[in-house]
Parts: C-alpha cells; sequence; structure tokens
C-alpha cells in the first residue's frame, strides 16, 4: 500500500492515473492496490487518511489534476456526485458553486455563497473572482456536507480547498504546455529549491494563457471569447529551527479578453450560436500575500498555526444581456473589494483526545457598481459594504474505545455589515469615476453558533461507519444590486441549516473501495436571489428568505484495481428537494400560494453519475495510459420561478498520455465529445423581449494535447 504526502482521494485514483502516478506505485510495490490516501480538511497538524474522515470528501493531486487536463476548478464539475463547480460567464471568473443542492444563482457580490472556496487556508470573501484558471498545486480538495465548525460561514453545502505548492529543499522544476481547440495556448513553469539548505528555501511559480476564442460572432463572423491570462506565483519558506517554519506566498493575476459569450435561446437551446452587437470586454486582476506559520509546541505534541492574508480583487466586465444583434440591453459590472483575514488554531493530542481550537477574523471593504444601457437609457447604481467578522472554535475527536470515537465541536461567528446603497436608476452612479449618490445607509450585525455532533464506528480497522448532527449558516446580508423599488435591499436573515447524515467507508482485499453517504438538510429561511422581468430596469432581482425547505440525497462511489495498472471506478448520487413553506412571492405571479410551494429548487438535478477506466501498461522503456470516462448530469433549474433551466448534460472525455521516461508525459485528450450545449446562467432578460432567455455558453467539444516535463 502507497501512502502519498500529496493530497489524493479514492474518486481521484478511480478516476485516473497518470504515468508519474504510476512511476510512484512501480518504486514502491510491483503488487496491483489501492493507495493510501490522505487529507487535510479536518486541519490537524498531520494530514489524514480519507477513509478515516467522518465526512464525505474528494480530492485531487497534483497527478490526478494532470490526468483531468486541469486548467482550473470547473474542469472538475463533473466528475463526483452531486457536485457543480459551474462559472457564472455573464461577469467571467464569477463562482455559482453548488453542493448536493446549495448554491447560488447570480452575480451579486453580496449574494452569499452555499460553498465556501478557501486557498492554501484562506477564504475568499465574494464570489467575484474566483473561477480563473489555476496551475502549480499540491491539491484540491471538495468537502461535501456543512462544515461549520473549522470553516464557518457559507458552508452549508460544502467547501471548496485549493492548496499551492510549497518551496522544497530539493532542486525542483516542472514546466508544461497545452495546445486546445480555439486555438488556445497554455504555459506554465514552476522552478523550486534552497537557497540556504534545510532553512531557506524559494519557489517561482509562472503561467500565461491566449485563447483567440472558441466560438464565433454571427453579426460579424469574428472570433469570439479572446481572453490572456497572465499569473505570477513566488513563495518563500523559512524553517528558523526544526519545530518552526514560516512560508510566504504571493500572487499577482491578470485577465483580459471579452465579454461573456452571450447566447439568445430564441436562436435555440441546443446551439453554440453567438449572435451579438456588443462585444463587451473583461478585466480582472489580483494582487495576494498569505502567510502561514506552524510551530510545533511540546504541549499535547500538538502544533499552533497561523493565517494570515491579504488580497485586493478589481473585476470590470461588460455584457451584451439582451445576447441579439440588437442594441437592446447592456450590462457592465465592477468590482472592487480588499480583504484581510487571520486565522490562529492549535491542533493537539491529549491521550484518547485530539482537540482543534483556534480564533478567527475577517474583514473586506466591497465597492460594487452597475452600468445598465436600455433600449437608450442609462441606469447606474451599486454600493459599498464594509464587513468584519470573528470567530471562536473548538473540535473534539475522543477515542472511547478501540472502535469507537466520539466527534464533537462547536463555532461562534458574529459579524458585522455597513452598507451604502444606490438604487439602480438614472444618475445613481458613475461607473468610471467610481462615484454613487445614495440612497440607503444601513447597518446590521448577525451571530450564529454551528454545532456539531457525530459518532465513528469500525467494526474491522477498514471499515469505518459514521454519523454526525450538524448545523451551518447562510450569513446574513445586503442587496447592492437593489432594483425594484417595492423590496428594501435588506438586512437579510441568515439562512440556518440542520444536517443528518450517515456513511460508510470501506476496503476490500487492497483492491476495492467502496465509499456511502445519505443525508437529509433541513434549510430554515433560505436565501434566494428572485429574478423577474421588471418595467424600466430589465430585470430585477432581490435577496429575500424566501423559504424552509428539505433536501434528502445518497451518494455512492466506488473503485476497482482487479489488475496491476488497471482502475475502474464509478459514482452515483441522488438529490430530492422540496419547499415546506414560502415566505416570498417566488413564482413572480403578485402573490403567495400553492404555485411556489410546487416550484422545485435551484441547481438541484436528481441524478448525477459516470465512471471511468483507466490503464497502464508498460510499452518498452516507457508507459502508456489510455483513459476515458463518462458523466451525466439530470436537468435542473436556474432560477427560482423556473422559467429558467438547464440541459442535461452527457460529458464524455478520453485522455492517452505516454511517458518514454520518467521526466516527460506526452497527451492527446478530447473533452465533452458529445458535444453537449450546456450554460453556467439561464435567465430571462427583460420585459420588452417577452420569451427572451439569456444563456452564458460553456464551450462544446474540445480536443487538445499537452507536453509536461519534470525535473
Amino acid at each position: 500500500m502507497t501512502k502519498y504526502v500529496t493530497t489524493a482521494s479514492a474518486a481521484a485514483i478511480a478516476l485516473a492515473l497518470t504515468p508519474s502516478c504510476g512511476w510512484a506505485q512501480a518504486t514502491s510495490s510491483n503488487d496491483s492496490g489501492l493507495d493510501e490516501i490522505v487529507v487535510t480538511a479536518t486541519k490537524r497538524g498531520d494530514a489524514q487518511n480519507v477513509q478515516d474522515v467522518p465526512f464525505a470528501v474528494t480530492a485531487f493531486g497534483p497527478k490526478q489534476l494532470e490526468s483531468q487536463n486541469f486548467q482550473g476548478i470547473e474542469s472538475l464539475s463533473y466528475v463526483m456526485p452531486n457536485v457543480e463547480l459551474d462559472a457564472n460567464n455573464s461577469a467571467p471568473g464569477f463562482a455559482n458553486f453548488a453542493i448536493r443542492g446549495q448554491g447560488i444563482g447570480g452575480t451579486i457580490p453580496t449574494l452569499e455563497s452555499a460553498v465556501g472556496v478557501f486557498v492554501d487556508g484562506v477564504y475568499l470573501g465574494t464570489n467575484s473572482g474566483v473561477v480563473f484558471d489555476n496551475f502549480d498545486l499540491a491539491g484540491i480538495e471538495i468537502l461535501r456536507g456543512p462544515q461549520g465548525v473549522l470553516f464557518g460561514k457559507n458552508v452549508t453545502g460544502g467547501a471548496v480547498l485549493i492548496r499551492t505548492t510549497k518551496p522544497t529543499n530539493t532542486l525542483t522544476a516542472n514546466a508544461q504546455v497545452q495546445l486546445e481547440s480555439g486555438p488556445q495556448v497554455t504555459a506554465n513553469a514552476t522552478v523550486s529549491g534552497p537557497i540556504v539548505p534545510d532553512r531557506l528555501a524559494a519557489k517561482l511559480a509562472v503561467y500565461y494563457s491566449r485563447d483567440e476564442g472558441y466560438y464565433t460572432n454571427r453579426a460579424d463572423n469574428s472570433s469570439f471569447g479572446k481572453q490572456r491570462t497572465t499569473i505570477i506565483r513566488p513563495a518563500l519558506t523559512w524553517t528558523p529551527t526544526d519545530t518552526v517554519d514560516l512560508t510566504i506566498r504571493y500572487e499577482h493575476g491578470r485577465i483580459t479578453g471579452d465579454g461573456g459569450p452571450s447566447h439568445n435561446l430564441l436562436d435555440g437551446r441546443n446551439t453554440f450560436v453567438v449572435n451579438i452587437d456588443n462585444r463587451g470586454f473583461t478585466d480582472s486582476k489580483w494582487d495576494q500575500v498569505i502567510g502561514e506559520l506552524n510551530w510545533d509546541v511540546g504541549f499535547g505534541d500538538g502544533t499552533i498555526t497561523n493565517i494570515a492574508a491579504y488580497r485586493d480583487f478589481s473585476g470590470d466586465t461588460d455584457l451584451d444581456f439582451d445576447a441579439t444583434p440588437f442594441n437592446l440591453f447592456n450590462s457592465r459590472q465592477k468590482t472592487l473589494i480588499d480583504q484581510f483575514s487571520n486565522e490562529l488554531r492549535y491542533a493537539g493530542t491529549f491521550g484518547p483526545v485530539k482537540l482543534t481550537t483556534g480564533l478567527y477574523y475577517f474583514q473586506s471593504n466591497l465597492f460594487y457598481l452597475e452600468h445598465r444601457r436600455i433600449i437608450g437609457n442609462s441606469l447606474q447604481g451599486g454600493g459599498k459594504q464594509d464587513m468584519k467578522t470573528y470567530g471562536i472554535f473548538t473540535a473534539v475527536d475522543w477515542n472511547l474505545t478501540d472502535k469507537l470515537i466520539l466527534n464533537a465541536g462547536i463555532r461562534y461567528t458574529y459579524e458585522k455589515k455597513d452598507v451604502l446603497v444606490s438604487s439602480i436608476r438614472a444618475g445613481g452612479c458613475d461607473i468610471d469615476a467610481n462615484t454613487c449618490v445614495y440612497s440607503l445607509t444601513s447597518k446590521a450585525n448577525w451571530d450564529a453558533f454551528t454545532p456539531k455532533l457525530g459518532f465513528q464506528y469500525y467494526p474491522s480497522p477498514d471499515v469505518q461507519l459514521y454519523g454526525f448532527y450538524a448545523r451551518g449558516f447562510r450569513a446574513g446580508g445586503y442587496n447592492l444590486r437593489n432594483t425594484n423599488p417595492l423590496v428594501p435591499p435588506g438586512p437579510i436573515d441568515n439562512e440556518d441549516q440542520d444536517t443528518f447524515e450517515v456513511g460508510l467507508k470501506s476496503e476490500f482485499g487492497g483492491i476495492a473501495r467502496l465509499n456511502l453517504s445519505a443525508f437529509v438538510n433541513k434549510v430554515k429561511g433560505a436565501q434566494r436571489s428572485v429574478q423577474t422581468p421588471f418595467p424600466g430596469v430589465g430585470v430585477a432581482q432581490v435577496i429575500v428568505n424566501a423559504a424552509d425547505a428539505t433536501i434528502k440525497g445518497f451518494e455512492a462511489e466506488l473503485t476497482l484495481t482487479p489488475a496491476r495498472g488497471l482502475v475502474i471506478s464509478t459514482f452515483a448520487g441522488y438529490l430530492h428537494g422540496k419547499y415546506d413553506k414560502i415566505l416570498y412571492d417566488i413564482s413572480g405571479n403578485q402573490t403567495v400560494g400553492p404555485e411556489d410551494l410546487a416550484l422545485k429548487l435551484i441547481r438541484l438535478p436528481p441524478w448525477s453519475y459516470g465512471g471511468s477506466i483507466s490503464y497502464e501498461m508498460p510499452v518498452e522503456d516507457g508507459k502508456l495510459t489510455p483513459r476515458v470516462s463518462f458523466s451525466h448530469r439530470d436537468k435542473a433549474f436556474s432560477t427560482e420561478n423556473n422559467v429558467g433551466y438547464f440541459n442535461p448534460v452527457d460529458q464524455l472525455d478520453f485522455d492517452i498520455s505516454y511517458s518514454p521516461n520518467r521526466n516527460l508525459t506526452l497527451s492527446f485528450y478530447g473533452k465533452n465529445m458529445r458535444d453537449n450545449v450546456a450554460y453556467g446562467l439561464v435567465s430571462p432578460n427583460g420585459v420588452f423581449m417577452p420569451g427572451s432567455t439569456f444563456g452564458d455558453l460553456k464551450e462544446g467539444r474540445v480536443y487538445g494535447g499537452a507536453i509536461r516535463w519534470t525535473y
């Protein structure tokens, strides 16, 4: 059994093994069998075997990401049960993630998420500027289910943990060049090594992508979807003693290009037509610095960790929202946000008890502006929000016997927000000058307790049964896109969720791994962004506590390694959701009644399932690894009134990789081979075009090739 220090997962290995993973396997054993997987999701001082973690998690190490031909988080959107990691390309880079039917649809930066995104332990405080290209990764972990004790607010659906690599104490280097349909060319390289052996190490990683545009704009027959991305990521690790290390990471990135790929569904739902008069633009840039200090202390054989971070992001996008060759409805959005956070925690062991406890602080300053040009009328608005969040948390795992563990934890969160709101109207703001005339000044505060109580039982060393109750919450707040004068922009109350989950994690003979989970989520005061056509502003979006709801489901993941080099996997997820009580008119018919209660929850496809097979075989002195995967996701609704919906998707991908030696890999691959039409957002787009619906297209069939070199 091979143990990887880097993050991997049962599902990741099931999805594909690359030649490099095979090399690691061959150096330790010539036998077939499952690899031991470790994750960092429990915030212990050391990584933990994924089969010993008492909740559902899927994770990917560097080689598994390579086998997916990974470029960004959205690349993983179809490879797990009950997980949607979709971008909302109406504002490129905006995340509309959903896990287990808990997610959002829209681009309001103050619309709180149900799936939190953390980069090197740092929470990204807005959904804007999340779904961009990424590289130089040590691992990605997708946590399904509420994570309120250790991660705080806005993780009722789950959390996405992204870890970049640390500087190494030995000289390492890697590079990759990738070419795919568009054409799009990407190149990245990383060099890492010691400056002072065992005391000071450094890393420099760089990334560049040039996309000439996947789509053709029928209005002028030009290529559409052009984009340029540049990322620079240096890092230093200082180890002054054998018990202390400090890692400082810096990142600068910029993306420029066209606006989102607008499609009007009046042109057909199953077509890649872009037919617009306004090309729009995207201009996003960010700078961030993260400092992580780890100190191994004698007290409880534990580790004190402090993660402090600052991030500054600015995004400016312009979009043809009517998605026609006529000048009807164009929209520009500008988001300026800076954030600072600090988490101080301790993880240690006291006999049969493992303890994790800490303090958390977060603050951000957000400035949002929007400019709508609707049939010659100019409407502007937006607002400012200053936010501060405080948290304290404790989690305990108590080994009652050799087979039974009690899990308990609690977190207290206090948050306050001060806002200035300028309703979207003529003269509300000046998006070029970054000034507004404010129509509302408000402040509010919220607090929440998020407890968890559960158990783990091991009838045998390779079988774990677990169960837990947990509470999570989405934070209350305000709507800075205030378009409906009949509905105030806030404050909105917290959304609370109580979850009950049971699961099984098991391995059989070193050649099969089966993980199962079943859950019930009870949601109170569900926050919803209700979209309706509205005279004068095109589309009105209000954020309200709209309903109480129940979501039930189950998940299954199976990995088989029946022969050396052969990996077969399958997964399945099922969701059923319904509204229990309606608190607001979400159908848009001006009344609250049975028609609201009968509506389906958004971003909740009943079934998601798939599988993959890969076979690593020796070829002369090298290795050849063909891999094919298929996944399906059912139809799901995009808007609360169920007018907008997402097509069902059947995703068929393949990859053929050849490694003539340990250092070089050549890969040819195809994505979305069935050429399915899929969208990140589907929304009605105005009262002036009856039946008109906006959709932001995802790419169809893509072919590509990659050359990867490692030293």
